[in-house]
């Protein structure tokens, strides 16, 4: 999968978590961009990657992101 098929993935799983067919995400989205962005939705947010996706993000792994361009590079290493 490309880096822009994987964000275009993406951009469907943040629009349904966020109840938000208008959202738009880029590289630099982090949560103090997206209002609705709370603990509770972080965590539904990796849930449904995970499932969609079919991989795993270590505890480690989520901490060390800073935004979806982040989380799109760390996808593209687990997806290989």
């Amino acid at each position: 999968m490309t880096r822009e098929e994987l964000f275009g993935k993406l951009q469907e799983i943040f629009r349904d978590i966020f109840d938000d067919e208008s959202l738009e995400i880029t590289d630099s989205t982090n949560s103090s961009d997206i209002d609705d962005w709370d603990s509770i939705n972080h965590i539904n947010l990796v849930v449904a990657i995970e499932k969609d996706m079919k991989i795993k993000f270590s505890f480690e792994e989520l901490a060390a992101l800073k935004n979806v361009g982040a989380m799109v590079d760390l996808m593209m290493i687990k997806g290989k």
